[in-house]
C-alpha cells in the first residue's frame, strides 16, 4: 500500500502552528486521500454562490456541513443538511447552517460549508482509531449510524491491523453476519472494508499525534466500502517514553534472578516471627542448594551462616537479593546493591505507591535504572522456582514440581495460587508475586518463560498492564509455543476520560483487552478458578488434531448440559456420519442414543464404557472425546476411570492421543475416581459439567491461536 506522508505531514503541522487540535472535514478528506481510504466527491464553500456550483459540478444530491475548528460535533450544532436535491436547497441551507452554528457558537470561527456528494445504500459501520494509556494506538469496527452508541457493537485490535486482524474485526462483532447478507442481501465487500481497516490503523501508527479518528458511518456494499464523515483529533504533545530492554537483556537479568546460584537476604534474621528469618528457613529448608548470604548490620552468624553487615562486604558475585527489611531502609540498601553489581532485587517490603508514597517508590526505581536492576515489587511475597529448589518468599516452601508457571498481582490471589497448587497437586515451575510492578511485569516473566526448558504454560493474574503493548507483543510470540492463561481483574470504563469522538466513548477497558487478548494469542480465564483448572489441565491434554469433539455419556441429563458447555466454550459438535452412528450402536442398547452426544444410558457394564470409547479414539474423524460418567453398581466410580485410563494407554502404545475430559456425577466416591483419571492424564471434575469443558476449550483456543489446527 502506497501512502502520501508528506501531505498528512504538512496538514498536521499547520494544525499545531495554528493551536487546533482537530483537523476541519476538509482536511480529514486530504488526509484520506493521502492514505488511499475512499471518501465521496466534496468541495469547501465560502458563499452560497460556490455552494451551488459546487453541487452541480459534484451531482445532486447533496449534503452539506458546517467546517468549523470550534464545532467538532456539526450535527448537535445543526451544522448538517442531508438530501438537498437542487440549486434553491442549497443555496438556502447555505445560510441555515451558518445562522445555526452562529446560535450554537457565536465565538466560532467558520471556515465555510463542506458540499459533499450524498451517498447511501449498503451497510453502515464505524472503522475509527483510539490512543489507549496501556496498549497505544487501537483501531476499531463495528455497527455505524446512529445506532453505534446504542449497541455498541464494536471490536478493537491494536495498530497496526493485519490482514488478519482486520478480516478477524469483521466477524468479531455481534452483528457479524449482517455483513454476510441476511434476508436476501448481498454480501458487503470485506476485501474493501479489511483494506480501510488496515490503512486507518497504518495512518495513525505513522502519525501518533493523531488521537483518535473516526470514519462514521462508512458506507459497505457489494460494491466497496466509502467512509461519509471523518473526524480527526490531534494531541501534539509527545508520547512519553516507556522503559523497555531488549529481550536479550531481559533474559540474560531474569535468568540471573529466577535460576541463581547465590543469593542475599537483606535483613535476614534468627528471630522468629520477622520476615527475614522466614525467607532464611524457606530457602534453606525448600532445598536450595545455591549460596545464601544474609545480610544483617549486628549479627555475625545466622542460622548457621556467616552474615554480612552489607552486600559490599560479601566476596564473589550475587546473583540477587531478597530484602527484608522497612520501606524507608531499601533505597540505601538498594544503592549498595548497585554498587556491588548484583542484577536483580526482590523487594518484598509495603510502603510504597500502594501506601500513596509514589515519591519512595519513583526513587527506588531510578537507583536501578542508575546500576542497571531490574525490581520485582514492591509489596509481594517473593516467589518460587522449583527447578533450583527456590523459596525465595515468607510463605511456605513449595515441593511439588512440574511445568506450570503462574505470577499474580495481588498478594492474596498468590496465596490462593500456592493453596489451590498444593491441594490439586498441580505441579508448578514457578510461582511469583509482581505487587506494586515498579519495574519487573508481566512481558518480563513471558519473555522468561518463554525459554525456560522447564515450564510448558503460564497463567497469570493482574489488575492493570503498566505497558500493554509490551505486553501484547510478548504474548503474540510466547502464545505460538506455549499457552499464555491471563485472568485480567476490574472492569471499568474508560468513559471518565473526555472522548471527542464516537471511538473514543465506546472504547472500554474491558472489551478493549478482550479484543488485544484475542489478538495476541492470549487465553482469557473469567474467574480465579479458571486460571487455575487452566494451569492445571491444559498441558495434560495432546494438541488436538481437528475440530470434531464427540460427548460419549451414561446420563442423557449430563449429555444436554455438556453440548450445552461446548457451544460456551466455542467447540464443535461433530455431526456423526452414517457409518459411525452405526458402529457405535452396535455397542449400546437399543433404547440408547447414537448420535452425538453418544448416551449409553446407565445400567450399561464397563464393556460398553470401553467399546464406545475405544472407538471414539480409533475413528481418525473424531479429534477430542467429552466423557460424561453415571455412578452405578454396574460400573462403580473406580472401575470407570481405571477402563478409562487402560484404553487411553493401550490407544497411546499404538501412537493414538487425542484429548479427553470427563465429567462424573455420583456420590463422593467419584471424587477419587476423578483424582486418578487426573493424575493419568485426563482432566476430570466430579459434580462439575462445566470445568471439564472449559479447559477442552481452553485447549482449543490455543491451538488455533497458535496455528496447530
Amino acid at each position: 500500500m502506497a501512502y502520501d506522508k508528506d501531505a498528512v505531514r504538512n496538514i498536521l503541522a499547520t494544525a499545531k502552528e495554528q493551536g487546533r487540535t482537530a483537523l476541519t472535514a476538509p482536511e480529514g478528506k486530504l488526509v484520506c486521500d493521502a492514505y488511499g481510504i475512499a471518501v465521496p466527491g466534496e468541495g469547501l464553500a465560502t458563499s452560497p454562490a460556490e455552494a451551488v456550483e459546487l453541487a452541480g459540478r459534484i451531482g445532486f444530491p447533496v449534503v452539506m456541513k458546517i467546517v468549523s475548528p470550534d464545532i467538532l460535533h456539526k450535527t448537535e450544532a445543526g451544522g448538517v443538511l442531508v438530501g438537498l436535491d437542487d440549486a434553491r436547497k442549497v443555496e438556502q441551507g447555505y445560510q441555515t447552517i451558518l445562522d445555526n452554528a452562529k446560535r450554537y457558537n457565536a465565538k466560532a470561527k467558520i471556515v465555510g460549508v463542506q458540499v459533499q456528494k450524498m451517498i447511501g445504500g449498503g451497510q453502515e459501520v464505524i472503522i475509527g482509531a483510539v490512543t489507549d494509556p496501556s496498549f497505544g494506538k487501537l483501531v476499531a469496527f463495528g455497527l455505524g449510524g446512529v445506532l453505534v452508541e446504542v449497541l455498541k457493537d464494536i471490536t478493537f485490535r491494536m495498530a497496526p491491523a493485519s490482514e488478519q486482524d482486520a478480516l478477524g474485526m469483521l466477524d468479531g462483532i455481534a452483528a457479524a453476519q449482517v455483513l454476510k447478507g441476511v434476508r436476501g442481501a448481498e454480501p458487503v465487500d470485506r476485501a474493501a472494508l479489511a483494506s480501510m481497516i488496515q490503512r486507518v490503523s497504518q495512518l495513525v501508527t505513522d502519525f501518533p499525534e493523531i488521537a483518535e479518528l473516526d470514519l462514521n458511518p462508512v458506507f459497505a456494499s457489494p460494491g466497496g466500502a466509502i467512509a461519509a464523515d471523518v473526524r480527526i483529533v490531534l494531541d501534539h504533545a509527545p508520547q512519553p517514553q516507556r522503559y523497555r530492554p531488549t529481550q536479550q537483556q531481559i533474559v540474560a537479568q531474569m535468568n540471573r534472578i529466577m535460576r541463581p546460584d547465590t543469593v542475599a537476604v537483606i535483613g535476614a534474621s534468627a528471630e522468629d516471627g520477622k520476615i527475614g528469618n522466614s525467607v532464611m528457613k524457606n530457602l534453606i529448608n525448600g532445598g536450595y542448594q545455591g549460596k545464601i548470604y544474609p545480610i544483617h548490620p549486628k549479627a555475625e552468624e545466622i542460622m548457621g551462616m556467616t552474615a554480612y553487615k552489607s552486600v559490599l562486604d560479601v566476596p564473589g558475585e550475587i546473583d540477587v537479593a531478597v530484602f527484608a527489611i522497612p520501606a524507608k531502609l531499601v533505597a540505601q540498601a538498594l544503592e549498595e546493591v548497585g554498587k556491588k553489581g548484583i542484577p536483580g532485587a526482590v523487594l518484598i517490603p509495603s510502603g510504597f505507591a500502594e501506601t500513596g508514597n509514589v515519591e519512595g517508590q519513583e526513587e527506588i526505581v531510578a537507583i536501578a535504572r542508575k546500576y542497571d536492576i531490574r525490581l520485582m515489587g514492591p509489596n509481594i511475597y517473593g516467589f518460587y522456582y522449583t527447578p533450583k529448589n527456590l523459596c525465595a518468599t515468607f510463605c511456605t516452601p513449595y515441593d511439588v514440581k512440574g511445568k506450570a508457571a503462574l505470577s499474580s498481582q495481588s498478594g492474596g490471589i498468590g496465596m490462593a495460587i500456592i493453596g489451590f497448587s498444593r491441594s490439586a497437586k498441580m505441579g508448578v515451575s514457578a510461582i511469583v508475586g509482581l505487587g506494586n510492578k515498579s519495574d519487573i511485569d508481566e512481558d518480563d516473566l513471558l519473555t522468561f518463560f518463554e525459554q525456560d526448558d522447564e515450564t510448558e504454560i503460564i497463567a497469570q493474574h493482574c489488575e492493570d498492564l503498566k505497558d500493554g503493548r509490551a505486553f501484547a507483543e510478548a504474548a503474540r510470540r510466547v502464545s505460538k509455543v506455549k499457552p499464555v492463561v491471563v485472568l485480567k481483574a476490574g472492569r471499568t470504563s474508560l468513559g471518565a476520560r473526555a472522548a471527542s469522538s464516537h471511538t473514543g466513548a465506546l472504547a472500554g477497558d474491558d472489551r478493549i483487552y478482550e479484543d488485544v487478548f484475542k489478538q495476541c494469542g492470549v487465553i482469557r480465564a473469567r474467574s480465579l478458578r479458571d486460571l487455575l483448572e487452566f494451569a492445571r489441565g491444559i498441558p495434560k491434554l495432546p494438541t488436538p488434531k481437528g475440530e470434531n469433539v464427540v460427548i460419549i455419556t451414561g446420563a442423557g441429563g449430563s449429555g444436554v448440559l455438556l453440548s450445552d458447555a461446548c457451544v460456551d466454550n466455542g467447540l464443535s459438535l461433530m455431526t456423526m456420519p452414517e457409518d459411525l452412528d452405526a458402529a457405535f450402536r452396535k455397542f449400546i442398547p437399543p433404547f440408547g442414543a447414537a448420535g452425538n452426544p453418544v448416551d449409553i444410558t446407565g445400567g450399561e457394564p464397563p464393556t460398553t464404557y470401553r467399546n464406545t470409547i475405544k472407538l471414539g479414539l480409533e475413528d481418525p474423524r473424531i479429534h477430542a472425546i467429552i466423557l460424561g460418567y453415571w455412578h452405578t453398581i454396574i460400573t462403580p466410580p473406580m472401575v470407570f476411570a481405571k477402563l478409562v485410563v487402560e484404553v487411553k494407554e493401550e490407544m497411546a502404545a499404538k501412537g493414538i492421543e487425542k484429548p479427553i475430559v470427563a465429567s462424573l456425577a455420583g456420590d463422593v466416591q467419584v471424587e477419587e475416581a476423578a483424582e486418578y483419571l487426573y493424575q493419568h492424564g485426563v482432566p476430570a471434575y466430579a459434580y462439575s459439567t462445566e470445568i471439564p469443558v472449559a479447559v477442552l476449550g481452553a485447549k482449543y483456543k490455543w491451538a488455533r491461536g497458535a496455528g496447530k489446527i
